[in-house]
């Protein structure tokens, strides 16, 4: 791995390479091209893109991923960055950054998008950051988020790692900082707080595991028109919004329930991207399939 401290130069020129030429490999939708789901696709007003499509390595914890193995991981991050699809989730607690660190080995560093989660309040961010870098290969990270935030009061509560990620993204460690949300009202939150550039938001057509009104986070919601408002105010604020539990969780192992809930969110307008934890190459496949279909009926 290069030297985990950039310089200020070095890091701006691997950001605008993303812009630039490095991005030629990668889809970039021309005004009369159809959309696809390996599309690099701008998040808010970041500055950023990421594909359309990412891939999820956060299945019930990471158990599912894990459960394929070293090198059974390793192919299926390597299938998916060969159907364009470059934007990888995952987080701290899904312990597996140094499996992702083995399977990006020898891709463009350019042309991918890393994001991770840091749950809890570390006394040392920076330090986690510093680790997590190490442990995923990288001289920086793409985006890292704040994880499964319930209450109202997590920009109080989170203040000393929310400075550290300002720190971190003026140092060039981070590029880009948001959170994800397991509560309508952290969300409501979200939405309206200057800090955050990227919203990760539970949402399906379903209202399968969603940021409803049960009162348990990790219970079904009840109602999505509070979660599609919120988004609506997280697209007037600017922020990147990236969908996830497209698949109800795991849930939705009925083709036509994932066929609703794909068709849903390429119709939603305030999500930039989503995220899909899969399993195998048929599951990214299929995906990919559904999301181009309903792009281009679309239109």
């Amino acid at each position: 791995m290069n030297n985990l401290h950039l310089s200020r130069r070095d890091f701006l020129h691997k950001s605008a390479a993303l812009a630039g030429t490095a991005l030629a490999g990668l889809s970039l939708p021309a005004a009369n091209q159809k959309r696809t789901a390996a599309d690099q696709v701008p998040l808010g007003k970041t500055g950023l893109r990421c594909s359309r499509l990412g891939i999820g390595t956060g299945s019930n914890s990471g158990e599912v991923q894990r459960a394929l193995g070293r090198e059974g991981f390793n192919r299926l991050l390597r299938y998916a960055f060969d159907q364009g699809i470059t934007y990888i989730d995952t987080a701290e607690s899904y312990k597996n950054h140094d499996w992702i660190r083995d399977a990006i080995k020898g891709l463009p560093r350019e042309k991918l998008f890393i994001q991770t989660k840091m749950g809890g309040r570390p006394e040392k961010p920076m330090e986690v950051l510093d680790r997590f870098r190490k442990d995923l290969g990288v001289d920086y990270i793409d985006s890292c988020l704040l994880h499964c935030m319930t209450t109202t009061t997590w920009p109080e509560d989170q203040k000393r790692v929310m400075d550290a990620f300002l720190e971190a993204q003026e140092k060039q460690v981070i590029r880009t900082k948001g959170l994800s949300c397991h509560s309508l009202k952290a969300l409501g939150r979200a939405s309206r707080e200057p800090w955050v550039n990227i919203n990760l938001v539970r949402v399906n057509p379903q209202a399968k595991f969603i940021d409803g009104q049960s009162a348990n986070w990790n219970e079904p919601g009840d109602d999505l028109r509070p979660v599609l408002a919120e988004i609506r105010e997280m697209r007037r604020q600017g922020h990147g919004v990236i969908g996830m539990k497209i698949i109800g969780n795991g849930d939705f192992v009925k083709a036509e329930d994932r066929e609703k809930s794909i068709r849903f969110a390429m119709s939603t307008p305030e999500l930039d991207a989503v995220v899909i934890g899969f399993k195998s190459a048929t599951e990214i496949d299929e995906a990919i399939t559904r999301m181009n279909r309903a792009l281009s009926e679309l239109g």
